[in-house]
């Protein structure tokens, strides 16, 4: 009986360290390289200043593109999503950069994609879930 108690306390353990367990955080900090976010998915407070510190590994410009809710990309990442951006930052190769934003008031599940030409469609793109303050 001690060994299934312990076994289940286990696996419990593991269960609760993948889904992570801190909620959202005010603060991103993300790595760019060729056609990747590491990580690509984040979850941070409604309305609340954020700020992200992005690092790009790559040997081209790479953007963090949040796009608007409810909106999403087509085919291609080109000039008709301009307007439908909500927030953007883009970064030299083989610098970083510390900026803040302010996270959008309405909660649910964002595009993020780097905008420059090719990334979008090789699979740099990621998932910013908004969530309604406490």
């Amino acid at each position: 009986m001690n060994k299934k108690l312990l076994a289940l306390s286990l696996v419990l353990a593991f269960v609760l360290a993948s889904c992570g367990g801190s909620g959202p955080s005010t603060k991103i900090d993300v790595t760019f390289a060729e056609f990747t976010f590491t990580p690509n998915a984040f979850t941070i407070p409604a309305g609340q200043e954020i700020t992200l510190h992005a690092v790009n590994n790559g040997a081209v410009i790479h953007e963090f593109v949040i796009m608007k809710f409810g909106e999403a990309v087509g085919e291609n990442f080109g000039d008709e999503d301009e307007g439908n951006i909500y927030w953007e930052v883009e970064v030299d190769p083989g610098q970083e950069a510390t900026v803040t934003f302010t996270a959008p008031s309405d909660a649910g599940e964002y595009q993020i994609v780097c905008g420059t030409e090719g990334h979008y469609t090789a699979g740099m793109v990621g998932t910013l879930t908004v969530v309604a303050g406490e």
